[in-house]
């Protein structure tokens, strides 16, 4: 079709018409597109119905084959399944015979066998039923004793439940207080031989605490006083209570009974871990008051009770230059500075005291610095100790006119004859 078109210069002729007509470029190239395209798709066409053809061929010649080789095939199948049945029957036959010629036999070992059989089976049901009542009655005894001893436990929670919600604030907390005076007995006749422990039942100032201790020396001059409170909670009680809430009471029964110290013996807020780790000092809130758990009763007893041994010395020489009538002003000023100092390192020794109660009951890690607590304490203990032995009456009398001049005369009888 391409060939029927003629070009000459920028003019086409038509093939029915025979005119001739001017075209540009752009045109003749549309032209030419279409024409190549109209051709392609015929040619595709006739590829594909081609195309189509060949594989109907194939495909009929595929079946044909298919069902010749099947033919093959089936008749071999039917030829091995005749000579098959063929050996089949020969054997059945054969085993036919031999049944009958052997049947006897087998009655005579299957009437034994089927005896031997029974004789085991009735054994073993025998020996089954007695061991279903064994067991029968096994189960029924443990079933009895389990049972029982359910009820009883059953029987003592409800018990001790009952008994734990009867129980009020006051029981508990006086349980506490038998628990601590119970382990203050355990050691009254050894460790405190000279002290006082007893209920505080003067209530005559409108309060009074749980406990009073006093010791006093062989001259009767006191060494320590301590106000005991014990408070506890059972876990039923409706309002639960905080130990800052009975610090005031406590400062107040100290100051009224002339105690120098105020102690908290404490059950409640049991998941503090403030109040869990050993003594804690509330001397920011209230003076010389502490609240501790009571596995700490004992030791507070006497870490109190040992630090205010160390300053009985300076008791005493007071309590004897008070009865010579002396001007003291200046000792008593300088008293009261070595008592702070006192209690300066005491509360530094008592600090790490704690530190070390809390660290034994950790990890071996620990220990090492358990040891530097511990060590620690024992300097600022060594350094109270020092300041105690350097301190004389002469040292505390020093700018004392009166103090001075008893001195001289004790050190001169003639020079106060003379003055005489």
């Amino acid at each position: 079709m391409l060939d029927s078109i003629i070009i000459v210069m920028n003019e086409i002729n038509c093939p029915h018409c025979k005119k001739a007509f001017k075209i540009d470029e752009a045109g003749f190239a549309d032209i030419l597109k279409q024409v190549r395209t109209a051709e392609f798709d015929k040619e595709l066409h006739e590829r594909l119905t081609l195309a189509e053809k060949e594989k109907v061929s194939a495909v009929e010649l595929a079946e044909e084959k298919t069902k010749s080789e099947l033919r093959v095939e089936f008749v071999q199948l039917q030829k091995q399944l005749t000579e098959l049945r063929a050996e089949k029957d020969n054997e059945l036959t054969k085993l036919k015979a031999q049944v009958d010629s052997s049947e006897t036999e087998k009655k005579l070992a299957v009437t034994e066998a089927l005896s031997r059989v029974e004789k085991e089976r009735d054994s073993l049901a025998s020996a089954l039923k007695s061991k279903d009542t064994e067991k029968q009655l096994l189960e029924a005894s443990l079933k009895d004793k389990y049972e029982s001893e359910l009820k009883t436990k059953d029987e003592m929670i409800a018990y001790y439940k009952e008994m734990k919600a009867k129980l009020s604030t006051k029981m508990v907390g006086e349980t506490l207080e038998q628990h601590c005076e119970t382990e203050f007995n355990k050691l009254r006749a050894t460790a405190f031989p000279n002290a006082y422990f007893e209920k505080d039942n003067d209530a005559s100032a409108g309060t009074k605490g749980d406990y009073i201790y006093r010791e006093v020396d062989g001259q009767g001059n006191e060494i320590i006083s301590i106000m005991f409170e014990m408070k506890n909670e059972g876990d039923e009680t409706a309002t639960k209570k905080k130990n800052e809430d009975f610090l005031n009471k406590l400062d107040e029964d100290r100051t009224k009974k002339n105690c120098e110290y105020a102690v908290l013996v404490s059950l409640l807020e049991a998941d503090s871990e403030l109040y869990n780790t050993g003594i804690v000092d509330m001397s920011h809130k209230h003076p010389k008051t502490y609240v501790i758990r009571p596995q700490f009763f004992i030791p507070i007893i006497t870490l109190l009770r040992n630090a205010a041994m160390n300053s009985m010395q300076y008791k005493s020489e007071l309590a004897l230059v008070k009865a010579q009538s002396m001007d003291v002003t200046n000792f008593e000023n300088q008293l009261d500075d070595f008592r702070e100092s006192f209690g300066r390192s005491y509360r530094l020794a008592s600090d790490r005291f704690q530190d070390a109660v809390a660290n034994i009951d950790k990890s071996i890690a620990q220990l090492q610095k358990t040891k530097e607590n511990l060590l620690k304490s024992e300097d600022h203990y060594r350094i109270a100790n020092n300041k105690a032995d350097e301190l004389t009456v002469k040292k505390l009398t020093r700018g004392n006119p009166t103090m001075k001049a008893k001195f001289d005369e004790l050190q001169d009888p003639n020079a106060a004859e003379q003055g005489t």
